[in-house]
């Protein structure tokens, strides 16, 4: 089934798709591993889910998780992240900083980037290794 929603594009038609195109669906990448992980989990109550997901993909959060993966990256992956920290965005929402901002759309687009290229496995490492140790599950 998961080989039925990755599209496997190519470098050359990535080529493309807008840094902040990527960081729409990275988004959505995101979410859905945080999601996937707190329902797998059974720690978290459910009438605590989307309370629990929704403190984990703020952009305060996704920047300190960039902070903690962006060791791991490959020279590739950091030119993505940056490329989408880089990128022109609307005005940060209250709940961030503009840096915060910045640092968690490149995050996004990292995540975007990743999916559309078929590199599953590579997103299932970073995520792991980006989880704060106390909320390992």
């Amino acid at each position: 089934m998961n080989e039925a929603l990755n599209l496997n594009l190519s470098p050359a038609e990535l080529q493309g798709v807008t840094e902040l195109a990527l960081a729409h669906v990275g988004d959505a990448v995101f979410e859905l591993l945080v999601r996937q992980e707190l329902c797998c989990a059974r720690a978290v109550p459910v009438r605590d889910l989307h309370r629990s997901t929704v403190a984990r993909v703020t952009a305060p959060a996704q920047a300190a998780f960039i902070g903690r993966i962006q060791p791991l990256l490959t020279a590739e992956e950091t030119a993505v992240y940056k490329r989408g920290r880089n990128a022109h965005t609307h005005q940060a929402p209250k709940s961030a900083t503009p840096g915060q901002y910045a640092r968690a759309t490149g995050l996004e687009t990292l995540f975007g980037w990743l999916w559309l290229t078929g590199q599953n496995g590579r997103l299932r490492v970073l995520y792991d290794a980006g989880k704060e140790k106390d909320d390992a599950t």
